[in-house]
């Protein structure tokens, strides 16, 4: 199939090469022209503009952006959107709002245009590894475009199958879900990334506390433990059941230096943490664990712990996200 992207970020560039990989064709654009330089050496077809894009893909054409939430992203599904004809599709595979894609669904909708919002997990290693992908939109776009899908996510693998699953739907299995209709797959992807924060901030308060085990002011010698945490974190990845790739890159990251001397601990929120909360109070529905993840967020960037450098750790192995550099 042909797909064109707009964005050529670190998921975007590897959301193209995986998708050339697999034999489709794609036609690529993004304003600073070094990454499509390097995907045209991969045999992708640059486009000078979105006019360009547009021009050079076929109908009924499908673009994917996968651009920052918020202003960008609706400049540019407005420009697009003013081109493109009835029977074409566009994807957000950003974090957007949910919210907005219900919204962006029926403004195109009423243009004869598919609009598709696919949540996309797997960071920078998504490449290699498949990405996870929680889609919302209709039915016929959805199966149209499921080949891209399909390349995009990362199979069965060597996952143990799942019990009692016989006569359930089979994308789930390979990483691909058609969720529901627009912004159900944001949506998904939403309450994804909030259990995110959650299973962080458990691994990086477990590991403080492991830590800090040995600073017992006022308490016998026997009662502290000088543990080595590094080594901690990689015996658990052997058959533990708390055994998961946020693990994974704890360990490695602790391997390299187990003091994460080179992270201060200011951890950012990309907003799916605030818009789940915000969710969770709309339908009255209890998220202690979630909301005081997302509120230790906030703390962060004001007072450093071991913890947080243990977040900050993790967010890096998994997305490339680099510290906010010190103001002043």
């Amino acid at each position: 199939m042909q797909l064109g992207m707009v964005g050529l970020g670190r998921m975007g560039a590897n959301i193209v090469r995986r998708l050339m990989r697999a034999g489709h064709d794609c036609v690529v654009y993004d304003r600073d022209p070094k990454p499509g330089a390097a995907l045209a050496a991969d045999g992708a077809v640059v486009a000078a503009d979105l006019k360009d894009m547009v021009a050079k893909l076929n109908a009924p054409r499908a673009i994917w952006m996968m651009l920052p939430a918020g202003e960008i992203t609706e400049k540019t599904l407005a420009e697009l959107a003013a081109m493109l004809t009835p029977g074409d599709t566009l994807i957000d595979g950003g974090n957007a709002f949910w919210k907005d894609d219900v919204r962006r669904g029926r403004e195109l909708a009423a243009k004869g245009i598919h609009y598709m919002d696919v949540g996309t997990s797997g960071g920078v290693h998504g490449l290699d590894r498949g990405y996870c992908l929680m889609i919302g939109g209709d039915r016929e776009a959805f199966g149209r475009l499921e080949p891209i899908y399909k390349a995009l996510a990362p199979g069965k693998g060597e996952i143990e199958p799942t019990r009692h699953r016989d006569g359930r739907n089979p994308t789930s299995e390979q990483g691909y879900l058609h969720c529901g209709p627009v912004g159900a797959g944001h949506f998904v992807k939403m309450i994804h990334n909030g259990i995110e924060y959650g299973m962080m901030q458990a691994f990086a308060e477990g590991f403080d506390l492991l830590r800090n085990a040995s600073a017992k002011e006022g308490l016998p010698p026997e009662y502290g433990f000088d543990f080595d945490v590094a080594e901690i974190s990689e015996v658990w990845r052997r058959g533990s059941v708390v055994t998961s790739w946020l693990l994974d890159l704890t360990a490695e990251a602790l391997a390299a230096d187990d003091e994460l001397s080179s992270y201060s601990g200011n951890v950012s929120d990309s907003g799916e943490g605030r818009w789940t909360v915000q969710a969770a109070i709309e339908t009255a529905t209890p998220a202690e664990v979630l909301t005081s993840s997302l509120y230790t967020r906030f703390r962060s960037r004001k007072d450093h712990t071991f913890a947080e450098k243990v977040l900050s750790a993790m967010r890096a192995g998994f997305g490339g996200h680099v510290e906010p550099r010190k103001q002043g």
